[in-house]
């Protein structure tokens, strides 16, 4: 409603009162016009959208789906969890619309979709904190290097006094997710120089987290949400790449500016195609734009600049 001022004139007054409530009506008339015209846009949209990927994306895309669903009921998401890898071998086989991936596309992954006309355009909607974490009954690591790491997961270190002299020797237990998740294609190339990671190998993120939680020389790493989840039951390890002090913690802050050595962005990759010609998922992905910010905080990870999401939503028009 608009404000009036105050002036002398009794008449100007009520006047001015008379048309200042005119006007509140007409507003509110406005604004229930383009409710309605809102909610009649958002019965219109119809259709399904199908997405696959990275079981760490996954919980953003998920909570955003959940009140896309509460706005446009007639238009079914289905969103998969096979993987980083095996999210971009369906995309490329031409079965979904985004996929959800924990990494960047491989240049291998890149050509394949060149050798299929596939054209598609990469969002960032997230940061996430690699966590490498021990058993919560761990007394004796607190920090590890990239090599001490790199020890472990290669195999090299078959006891923590491998990987460390005033480490006990007791023999480690250590898991990984399996080579269809993106967190282990990070790890693997930001730790082991691309070399295979010799772990105890688990699809499912969720039985790495128990597998620490139930062996007392447990280690294992997985996206920052998870341990968030489970940090009453882990024990989270401070990580040092640079060889100085006793490492940097997995927090919102370090995570947000870089200076924890396993941060990583989070990444929707669309079809261009889809997002063209099918106004479900055209929708679904400004909508995905919009809310990311608040989705990925709730979902355990930390919110990207508000400019990066304006840039995306810039290059969603684009390909529209």
């Amino acid at each position: 409603m608009k404000k009036w001022q105050l002036v002398g004139s009794t008449t100007v007054l009520g006047t001015a009162l008379l048309l200042g409530a005119c006007g509140g009506a007409a507003e509110n008339s406005d604004s229930k016009s383009e409710d309605k015209a809102t909610d009649t846009a958002a019965k219109d949209v119809k259709g399904e959208v199908n997405g696959d990927g990275s079981s760490t994306v996954a919980p953003v895309t998920e909570k955003i789906n959940e009140q896309f669903n509460a706005e446009y009921p007639d238009v079914t998401v289905s969103i998969g969890t096979s993987g980083t890898g095996g999210g971009f071998e369906k995309f490329i086989a031409g079965e979904t619309d985004f996929s959800n991936a924990s990494r960047d596309i491989k240049d291998e992954e890149k050509k394949a979709l060149e050798d299929k006309k596939i054209e598609y355009t990469e969002f960032k909607i997230a940061s996430d904190g690699l966590t490498v974490a021990v058993n919560k009954e761990n007394d004796f690591v607190e920090y590890l290097t990239f090599d001490e790491l790199k020890k472990i997961y290669s195999g090299e270190a078959k006891t923590w006094k491998d990987v460390r002299a005033d480490f006990p020797a007791e023999e480690i237990k250590a898991f990984s997710p399996d080579q269809s998740h993106g967190t282990y294609d990070f790890f693997s190339e930001e730790v082991l120089d691309k070399g295979e990671i010799t772990a105890e190998k688990n699809a499912d993120t969720n039985v790495i987290v128990k597998s620490v939680q139930d062996n007392k020389n447990g280690v294992g790493f997985f996206g920052y949400n998870f341990y968030q989840e489970n940090k009453d039951n882990l024990k989270a390890v401070k990580i040092q790449k640079e060889g100085k002090g006793e490492g940097v913690e997995a927090t919102e802050e370090t995570v947000k500016d870089g200076s924890y050595p396993l941060s990583r962005p989070l990444y929707i990759y669309a079809k261009n195609e889809s997002l063209k010609s099918n106004e479900a998922f055209k929708t679904f992905m400004k909508f995905t734009l919009d809310n990311a910010k608040d989705a990925s905080k709730e979902s355990g990870y930390v919110p990207l600049e508000d400019k990066v999401y304006e840039e995306d939503l810039k290059k969603l028009e684009e390909v529209k």
